[in-house]
């Protein structure tokens, strides 16, 4: 539980995170502790109109402190946002990045950082088998990461999702020093966001968390993570929604995101399997995507995560503990916060269906699902999920 008092604290898990209001202020601590000099802040073309901005350059200006500013960065960052970056860093012999922004500003700011010194192409960093050996060690530069969204908790993830352009497909860029060095947690870069931001990326860290709970393996450091996250979103989303300048709110969102993200080293599944494949091919804000899509994949799970589910809400004190509890708390908890019930409420179209299930299949986190799934269940995953319909679901 966050104090009534918020103070600074520094915690070294996963990474240095350095948490309390107004931390942002330490960013010149923060450089100076990586020896950078001049730095390449990342953000995306909405933040760099808004005051917050300001409250990231004013303390390098005051220490004369020289930055160059890449804002190129769509909400879904593709790999020519990332090759124009790695061209502004170069350009302007920067030492270092400061990611600055919700989950695309952290992907791209990461991966430009990554790609700094390297002669292969992005794509030849998928994570996939052994293909992060390939990188230049010393081609990798330092990252300071600083969320102004309480969703992705990218700030402390050794990976990157990009967008192939050519191909519309999503791909997952790793290498472990793509983990940032310093991070700085602030609640007061959050106060401004707008109620289904608040909404769609408060989802996404309980749904990081979620899957992360329900990855099978045996992963005891993971699980109590999660279900801490969890817990924190339970006793917080709706606040912060309803009340956007509640700091205790606002800060244990920003933590719970973090958490999820630090849980879900463990797996993820299919709710991310079909929402990467949304983002890719619509562009579809991947909080809003894994909003809609998560109970309908929890029904779906169901002869695998009954007992977890039950356990999960003894936890969180939901009555008559079950999965079908919990399916009904997460869809209210939908209606609290605006999200729409179906994947054909925000105008997605189900002629592709098949090619859905197909890319969701070869995602990364399909791997990990609570249960084996092939294409067709992805497919039905899809389609109940589009037409609002968990009839279609009554054989798992």
């Amino acid at each position: 539980m966050i104090m009534s008092k918020i103070n600074s604290i520094n915690w070294n898990y996963p990474t240095n995170i350095w948490f309390g209001h107004e931390r942002v202020q330490d960013i010149v601590k923060a450089c100076k502790e990586l020896n950078i000099s001049n730095p390449l802040i990342v953000t995306d073309e909405a933040l760099v109109t808004l005051p917050i901005i300001d409250d990231l350059q004013n303390p390098l200006k005051e220490e004369n402190i020289s930055f160059s500013l890449f804002s190129d960065v769509q909400s879904n960052p593709s790999g020519k946002n990332v090759e124009d970056g790695v061209k502004v860093y170069n350009e302007n012999s920067c030492d270092g990045v400061i990611a600055f922004g919700g989950g695309s500003a952290l992907d791209a700011g990461k991966t430009i950082a990554f790609m700094s010194g390297q002669s292969l192409s992005i794509w030849d960093f998928e994570d996939v088998g052994d293909n992060f050996s390939k990188a230049r060690i010393e081609g990798i530069a330092p990252i300071i990461a600083i969320p102004t969204t309480s969703g992705t908790g990218s700030e402390v993830g050794r990976a990157s999702v990009i967008t192939n352009s050519e191909t519309h497909a999503k791909k997952i860029i790793f290498h472990p020093l793509m983990l940032p060095a310093v991070v700085i947690l602030d609640p007061n870069l959050t106060y401004g966001l707008p109620k289904h931001i608040t909404a769609w990326t408060g989802m996404d860290a309980l749904v990081h968390a979620l899957e992360a709970y329900c990855a099978p393996g045996f992963h005891p450091m993971a699980d109590g993570i999660a279900l801490e996250s969890i817990a924190l979103v339970k006793n917080n989303l709706v606040r912060a929604y309803e009340n956007g300048q509640d700091e205790n709110a606002r800060a244990s969102m920003l933590v719970a995101a973090m958490m999820g993200a630090t849980a879900f080293q463990k797996g993820l599944g299919s709710v991310h399997s079909i929402a990467h494949q949304l983002g890719g091919l619509f562009n579809t804000p991947h909080g809003l995507a894994n909003s809609i899509i998560l109970p309908y994949a929890l029904r779906q799970n169901k002869s695998e995560i009954q007992d977890k589910m039950k356990k999960l809400c003894i936890f969180l004190d939901i009555q008559n503990p079950s999965l079908e509890s919990f399916i009904n708390y997460i869809i209210s908890l939908q209606k609290t916060l605006g999200i729409p019930a179906s994947l054909s409420e925000v105008k997605i179209e189900d002629d592709r269906a098949d090619e859905i299930g197909r890319l969701a299949y070869y995602d990364p986190s399909t791997g990990t699902n609570a249960k084996k799934l092939e294409i067709e269940d992805l497919t039905v995953l899809f389609k109940a999920a589009h037409s609002g319909s968990y009839d279609l679901l009554k054989d798992y």
